[in-house]
């Protein structure tokens, strides 16, 4: 078998309230995300799902557990390590597009190439292919400012994928585009994962989106309660599925 390119364990978060009371966000949470895998996490308000992401995605330490990414102890790290390892093996999409005003797409696009120090000409190139492939290389000379919000998002996703990571963490990424921008960015993510086999990690709140992933965990008060499997279902019948699992939870 091989190895998880993401693998959780026990993790607890807990929050002091006051002098003699704190809140358990997590709960001994364990979870994996395989090669290749496009893995989606759902909950309500307040489930933990934001926390969790910013656990896994290095952002945040937890009050208690493990956390290996790619075979490397992400928690252990010191801050230069850590830097250095997000910057090649991990990519990141925001709600918000988190675009750098003052440059273009292309520079946008291959920032974290620049980071690594990679020769121009070589980043260039990279930049050609990933834009090529989000259909978005004819926006490079552009800015920000220019991009409608399902074009700025594709952008962030090229970045994401320009360095070629091993595991790309989603936040929302489509929740602040309409409905026709979010299909089309949800099929470049599947179309991703599938032909690259870039592993995807990603919360999301919305079932359409959430249709587009292999599997899905739900955490309902910082544990995990529940698990669906894509398998060999179509998106739509997977759709249905989730919107049937919601309605459950919501009971």
């Amino acid at each position: 078998m091989n190895q998880p390119i993401l693998q959780a364990e026990h993790i607890q978060m807990t929050y002091q309230k006051g002098s003699d009371m704190s809140q358990a966000v997590l709960k001994d949470l364990s979870l994996t995300v395989a090669p290749g895998e496009f893995l989606t996490i759902m909950g309500p308000s307040g489930s933990g799902k934001s926390t969790l992401l910013n656990i896994l995605s290095t952002l945040m330490k937890p009050t208690a557990g493990d956390v290996t990414i790619n075979g490397r102890d992400i928690l252990n790290m010191n801050d230069k390590d850590m830097a250095n390892f997000r910057n090649h093996d991990m990519g990141f999409i925001f709600q918000n597009y988190n675009l750098i005003e003052s440059l273009s797409v292309a520079e946008n696009i291959g920032l974290p190439l620049n980071l690594q120090k990679v020769p121009t000409k070589l980043t260039r190139e990279r930049v050609q292919k990933v834009s090529a492939l989000l259909n978005i290389q004819d926006l490079l000379k552009k800015y920000p400012a220019q991009l409608s919000g399902g074009q700025q998002q594709r952008v962030g996703a090229a970045r994401a994928l320009v360095h070629e990571p091993a595991l790309i963490f989603g936040d929302e990424p489509t929740g602040a585009l309409d409905s026709q921008n979010a299909r089309e960015m949800m099929q470049y993510l599947m179309q991703i994962n599938q032909e690259k086999l870039i592993s995807i990690l990603m919360v999301t709140h919305d079932a359409f989106s959430a249709s587009f992933a292999s599997r899905i965990l739900f955490l309902t008060d910082g544990e995990i309660s529940g698990e669906l499997i894509r398998g060999a279902k179509s998106r739509e019948a997977f759709y249905q599925e989730i919107l049937q699992a919601l309605g459950n939870f919501d009971e």
